[in-house]
């Protein structure tokens, strides 16, 4: 690749990143369904056709914020899950990591939170995609864990999923209550830490009668 056409890919991949900061501000107070392209690069400051050099459509520039937006929930979740400590001390950890996720990445948590059941299609689909593989990737790490000893791949996944689900409830309840707001914090943890001590104990007595695991 030549000095020119490096300085030329730098600056597209400077602008493409620029309209997806710019539509993630202007997401902050609506929809992705009610995102005009004219907005988006308004904000940026281009030509509305330039918008074609980077993205197909609204719907795909939609598309690749999700992918950056639980691209960023990755290390998180990975890190919660690590068979590291007991139950007590791996849900203090996942709740602290919740909370400090929702403050550092908070227009990436509400842009998930609105357009995983919000009405553009692609958007929603490939929110579910990537929380799908999330769920997979809990499944694996908890098969490494002495508790999961005897339970089948079905009954893992879904064990997963009631992870996955619980960690984007509070930190959809961590959005809605901010750092300046001390008790109110605290009241959102408590809750947390209670429901994800409920899937705990549930997990540890899944086993006890035979048939739990094979199903109703």
């Amino acid at each position: 690749m030549s000095h020119t056409s490096g300085i030329r890919q730098a600056q597209k991949q400077k602008t493409r990143q620029a309209l997806l900061d710019a539509a993630l501000e202007l997401l902050e107070g609506q929809s992705l369904s009610s995102l005009g392209l004219r907005e988006v690069t308004r904000a940026v400051g281009i030509a509305p056709t330039a918008f074609y050099r980077h993205f197909r459509s609204i719907e795909d520039l939609g598309v690749a914020l999700v992918e950056q937006a639980l691209g960023s929930l990755h290390p998180m979740i990975r890190t919660t899950v690590t068979p590291a400590g007991d139950g007590p001390e791996r849900i203090a950890r996942a709740i602290e990591l919740i909370a400090g996720h929702v403050d550092a990445y908070p227009a990436h948590v509400r842009f998930i939170a609105r357009e995983r059941h919000g009405g553009v299609r692609p958007v929603r689909e490939a929110i579910q995609l990537q929380l799908a593989r999330f769920t997979a990737e809990v499944g694996e790490a908890l098969a490494g864990d002495a508790e999961s000893a005897g339970w089948s791949e079905e009954d893992l996944l879904m064990l997963a999923q009631l992870y996955v689900d619980q960690m984007l409830i509070t930190a959809s309840l961590f959005l809605e209550t901010p750092a300046s707001a001390p008790a109110a914090r605290e009241r959102v943890s408590r809750l947390a830490e209670r429901q994800l001590r409920l899937i705990h104990a549930g997990r540890r007595h899944w086993l006890d009668e035979p048939d739990a695991a094979g199903g109703p």
